[in-house]
């Protein structure tokens, strides 16, 4: 899934996606899409480990950017994450995410995303629900 036009809204200007370092990445295949972020002081906790819900928000976002890819004339909020944590990550190191599109309707895209540490163990598993809306633009069309 080619992600690069999202990435330059991203880039635009800054939010959470840019804050975290979370950097997107494009796929040879169209219904995956990944992403990457360094374990810092912006996403661990107190102890030193990756938050969780730095994954979560990491997740989140992914698919967000996977559902607009799939519908750049839309808006696509997350409406349900939810997720597993099953490894620590400490300072440092790179996580990575991978999101798959499980169902891709008009108005719904459930993805799921699964997190790795620079290793490639797995340390996340989340479950996204986007919700697909007009633009602002389609929407003032509508009588």
């Amino acid at each position: 899934m080619d992600l690069s036009k999202i990435v330059e809204k991203i880039n635009q200007r800054p939010n959470m996606a840019t804050k975290m370092g979370m950097v997107f990445h494009s796929t040879p295949e169209p219904d995956t899409c990944g992403a990457s972020m360094r374990v810092d002081e912006s996403s661990r906790q107190p102890m030193g480990y990756l938050s969780g819900g730095a994954s979560l928000a990491l997740a989140e976002t992914l698919a967000g950017a996977g559902s607009a890819a799939l519908c750049p004339d839309k808006v696509c909020v997350g409406i349900q994450v939810s997720g597993s944590h099953v490894r620590a990550v400490p300072d440092g190191d790179t996580v990575n995410a991978l999101a798959r599109i499980v169902h891709q309707g008009s108005t719904l895209h459930v993805w799921n995303v699964d997190l790795t540490d620079g290793c490639g163990r797995l340390i996340s598993t989340a479950h996204v629900t986007n919700y697909i809306l007009p633009s602002s633009t389609e929407s003032s069309q509508q009588p």
